[in-house]
C-alpha cells in the first residue's frame, strides 16, 4: 500500500500495542505483520453482522450463516490412522445444530474449558443426524468483552496457528483508536479525492477495520482500493510515457513481407490476425520503441503473428530474438519457426542451457556476427557473453513468468532501443492485463481460424478409464490420432520423463498393442523430439504419449483425441492449452479429462473445462480459484502485491484509477508539481519494490 514517509510511531513493533506483547507479536510476524503500519493495512477479509444473529431453528442447507449458541454436547473420537473427529452441538432455544472438525484436537480442549456461548460461521449441510456445519470458524463469547465483537459489523481476519480473532481485533482496535491525523499524511490531493468521491485516508483506515455502517465499510474500502490501484497505474503510465519519448528503430516494412509469409504458411490470415499484424507494423514503422502485448486464445494464431513481426525485422536488416520461459517451449518455437523460415533464407538458431559448451559457443558466435537472423532461447539469451550484431526486435513468450527487468535485459542487448512484442499463452482477464501489462499497448486476437469444429470435452473418473480407452480405440480404428498426456507428478523434467516412460509402456504393451505408440518428453534430445513429432504428423504414430511438451506449438490436424491422465493435478490454464492441441482438422475432436475431484478447487476446474471452451471465461475462473499471484507466477515480480484490492471484484475501480492516472500523467508527466509530491514518493516506492523483487 502506497503510504510513504510515515512517522516512526507507525513503524514501531506491534508488541507494544495493548493486548499484544512479544509472544503474540511473533505469531503476527508469520502473517507479515510486524509494525503498527503493517497491522493497519492487514485488513479484514469479511465481516459478520452481529447486530442480529440468525435463530438456529431458521437455517436451511446450503446457507452460509453466523450463529450464537451454548455448547450442549461435545465428543472426540479417534479413527484409524490417528485421525480425530470432534463433534459438538450448540443450541439457542430455537433449535440445535451439529458442528464437526477434523484432526483439530485442541478444539475439544478449548471447548471443555468454556462454559458460555460460542459464535460459529459456516455452511449448513444435511448430515446423518440433522443439520450440521463442517469445519466452522468459531470463537468463544466473553460477556465482559469489549466493543470489538458484538452488536456491530465485526471484522474477520485471516489467521495463523496460535492467533485468535479476539487478539487481532484488540490489536487492531488499539492501533486504530490511537491513530492521529499527524501520524499519516494524505497521498491523494484533495482535488482528486473530491473528483473521485473518495473519503479521507485516516477515516478510511478506521472504518475499514471497525465500520459504523455497511455504507461506511464500502466507502472506506473503495478509497483504499482506489489508492492502491492509482499508484500502480501512475507508475505504469509514467513508464509508458517515457518509452514513447525514446528514440527507436523505424523499420522499413513492406507489404511483400506478408505475401511471402502467407505463401510459406499455406493458409490465409484471419481478419483478427491481419488487423493485429498491421497494428504491430504501424508500431515498427514509428521511430520510437514498440512495447506491445499480443493476447489471444489457444489456436488463434499468435505464433504466425509473431513470425510476421520477426520476418519484417529481418527483411529490414535487423535480427530478432524470441525468449521463452522453459527449454521445452523454446525448442518447440525453434522447430516450428525453423521449418517455416528454412525455405525463405532466414537462419534460425537455438540457445538453451542444456546445450553443450560447443553448441552454445557456435550459437553465440552466429548471433554475434549476424549470421543468425533469429535467435530463440530461454534466460540463456540474457546471460553475460551473449551478444547480437544488430538486434532490432525482441519477442517474449511471456507465459506470465518474466518480469520487467528480464524483458529489459534482453532489450539492452539490442541495437539502440529495439521493439518489444510480448505474447501471452492464454487470454487474461482485463483487470489483470491492466496491472501486469499496463505499460504495454494491447493487441487482441479475438477470432479463431474458420471451419474449426467445437471440441467435445468430457470428465471421467479413474474407475471409468477402461471405457475411455475403448472409446479411443474405436476412433483410432477410424483413422484418428490421439495424444495421451501423462500426469503432472513433478516440476522436474526428469520425473516427468519417468512418468511418460511408464505411461508409454502401459499404452504400447497393455492398452493399445495393436497401434503404433510414440513417446515425447522434455529429456529427449532436440533431434529426437523433432523425429517423434514429425512421425506423428506423418501418421507414422497413432498414439503419442507425452508430457506437457505438447502444450505449445504443436499442430497436427489429424490428431483429434486428447486424453489427460490425472487431470485434477493440472491448472485450468494448462488444461485449456493442452485441449487446444486438438480441434485443428476436419474431424470432430474430443478432450477427455480423467481425474478424481479430491478437493473443491479440482472439481471446479474440471467442471469449467466441460462447460466452456471460452479462454476468457476459463481465465476468469482460474483467477477466482487460485488468485493472481498463484495463477500467473507473479508474486515474485512485485507488481501484484495487492494488500487491499481484489482484481475480480474491483475491476470498475481499477478502470477509474487507470483513467485518473492517465489524465494526471498527461497533465504532469514527472509529477513535479508541489501538490503531487506525496504521489511522486509513493510511485518511487512502488517502482523500487517492483525492481527489488523482480526476478532477473
Amino acid at each position: 500500500m502506497p503510504v510513504s514517509s510515515i512517522p516512526s510511531r507507525l513503524d514501531t513493533s506491534v508488541q507494544y500495542l495493548k493486548g499484544v506483547g512479544p509472544k503474540a507479536a511473533q505469531v503476527l510476524a508469520k502473517l507479515g505483520v510486524e509494525t503498527v503500519k503493517d497491522l493497519l493495512y492487514y485488513l479484514p477479509f469479511r465481516y459478520e453482522d452481529r447486530r442480529d444473529f440468525r435463530p438456529i431453528g431458521s437455517v436451511r442447507p446450503g446457507e452460509w450463516v453466523t450463529l450464537k449458541g451454548r455448547v450442549v454436547s461435545l465428543d472426540s473420537r479417534n479413527r484409524q490412522g490417528n485421525f480425530t473427529i470432534i463433534r459438538a452441538a450448540i443450541a439457542d432455544g430455537s433449535g440445535a445444530i451439529g458442528l464437526i472438525w477434523f484432526n483439530q484436537r485442541w478444539i475439544k480442549t478449548q471447548l471443555d474449558k468454556h462454559e458460555g456461548e460460542i459464535i460459529v460461521y459456516g455452511q449448513v449441510k444435511e448430515g446423518n443426524y440433522g443439520y450440521e456445519i463442517a469445519s466452522p470458524e468459531w470463537e468463544t463469547v466473553d460477556p465482559a468483552d469489549d466493543v470489538t465483537g458484538f452488536a456491530r459489523l465485526t471484522p474477520i481476519y485471516r489467521l495463523t496457528e496460535g492467533l485468535s480473532q479476539k487478539l487481532i481485533r484488540k490489536a487492531a482496535l488499539s492501533a486504530v483508536t490511537s491513530l492521529q491525523p499527524k501520524d499519516i499524511e494524505e497521498t491523494l490531493p484533495e482535488e482528486m479525492r473530491k473528483a473521485n468521491r473518495l473519503q479521507p485516508l485516516i477515516w478510511s483506515i478506521k472504518q475499514v477495520h471497525f465500520p459504523d455502517t455497511e455504507e461506511s465499510r464500502v466507502a472506506a474500502r473503495r478509497r483504499l482500493v482506489f489508492e492502491e490501484f492509482f499508484v500502480m497505474q501512475l507508475g505504469l503510465a509514467m513508464r509508458r510515457a517515457q518509452t514513447g519519448e525514446e528514440p527507436g528503430i523505424a523499420f522499413e516494412v513492406s507489404s511483400a513481407v506478408i505475401e511471402d509469409l502467407r505463401s510459406a504458411l499455406h493458409f490465409e490470415f484471419t481478419a483478427a490476425q491481419t488487423r493485429v499484424i498491421e497494428e504491430i507494423y504501424s508500431d515498427m514503422r514509428r521511430p520510437h520503441p514498440m512495447n506491445r502485448l499480443l493476447q489471444g486464445d489457444v489456436g488463434s494464431g499468435k505464433t504466425a503473428v509473431a513470425a510476421a513481426a520477426m520476418l519484417a525485422a529481418v527483411r529490414s536488416g535487423y535480427q530478432a530474438a524470441l525468449m521463452a520461459p522453459t527449454e521445452i517451449l523454446a525448442e518447440q518455437h525453434f522447430v516450428s519457426l525453423h521449418q517455416l523460415f528454412e525455405g525463405m533464407g532466414v537462419r534460425v538458431d537455438l540457445l538453451v542451457g542444456k546445450q553443450t559448451a560447443k553448441q552454445k559457443k557456435q550459437a553465440i558466435d552466429r548471433t554475434t556476427d549476424g549470421s543468425a537472423d533469429i535467435a530463440i532461447g530461454t534466460h540463456a539469451l540474457i546471460q553475460e557473453g551473449v551478444a547480437f550484431n544488430k538486434l532490432g526486435l525482441v519477442v517474449v513468450d511471456e507465459q506470465h513468468r518474466f518480469g520487467v527487468l528480464q524483458r529489459g535485459a534482453l532489450r539492452q542487448k539490442g541495437h539502440g532501443n529495439p521493439d518489444v512484442l510480448v505474447m501471452t499463452a492464454t487470454p487474461i482477464p482485463r483487470s489483470l492485463t491492466l496491472t501486469l501489462y499496463g505499460d504495454l499497448d494491447l493487441s487482441v486476437l479475438d477470432e479463431m481460424p474458420p471451419g474449426r469444429i467445437q471440441i467435445k470435452t468430457h470428465w471421467k473418473l479413474p474407475a471409468e478409464r477402461n471405457s475411455v480407452y475403448e472409446g479411443v480405440r474405436k476412433l483410432l480404428h477410424e483413422g484418428a490420432q490421439a495424444y495421451m498426456v501423462c500426469p503432472l507428478v513433478s516440476e522436474s523434467e526428469k520425473m516427468l520423463a519417468q512418468a511418460a516412460n511408464e505411461l508409454y509402456l502401459r499404452m504400447s504393451q497393455m492398452v493399445f498393442p495393436e497401434f503404433r505408440v510414440g513417446l515425447l518428453h522434455g529429456q529427449l534430445k532436440t533431434k529426437e523430439k523433432e523425429q517423434s513429432m514429425e512421425a506423428f504428423r506423418r501418421h507414422e504414430i497413432d498414439v503419442l504419449v507425452s508430457t506437457t511438451v505438447i502444450e505449445v506449438g504443436v499442430d497436427v490436424p489429424n490428431a483429434s483425441i486428447m486424453v489427460i491422465e490425472d487431470a485434477n493435478r493440472f491448472g485450468l490454464s494448462q488444461l485449456h492449452q493442452l485441449r487446444g492441441r486438438v480441434g485443428r482438422g476436419e474431424r470432430q475432436s474430443f478432450c477427455v479429462l480423467i481425474g478424481a475431484a479430491n478437493n473443491s478447487d479440482a472439481e471446479a476446474r474440471l467442471r469449467v473445462m466441460v462447460e466452456t471452451s471460452d479462454g476468457f471465461r476459463i481465465s476468469e475462473e482460474d483467477l477466482r480459484i487460485r488468485g493472481p499471484g498463484e495463477l500467473y507466477g507473479t508474486r515474485q515480480s512485485g507488481e501484484l502485491e495487492l494488500r487491499v484490492a481484489d482484481l475480480l471484484q474491483d475491476g470498475k475501480v481499477l478502470q477509474e484509477a487507470r483513467q485518473a492516472a492517465t489524465t494526471l500523467v498527461s497533465d504532469d508527466p514527472r509529477l513535479s508539481r508541489p501538490e503531487h509530491a506525496r504521489l511522486a514518493v509513493a510511485v518511487r516506492d512502488w517502482d523500487s519494490r517492483v525492481a527489488s523483487t523482480d526476478v532477473s
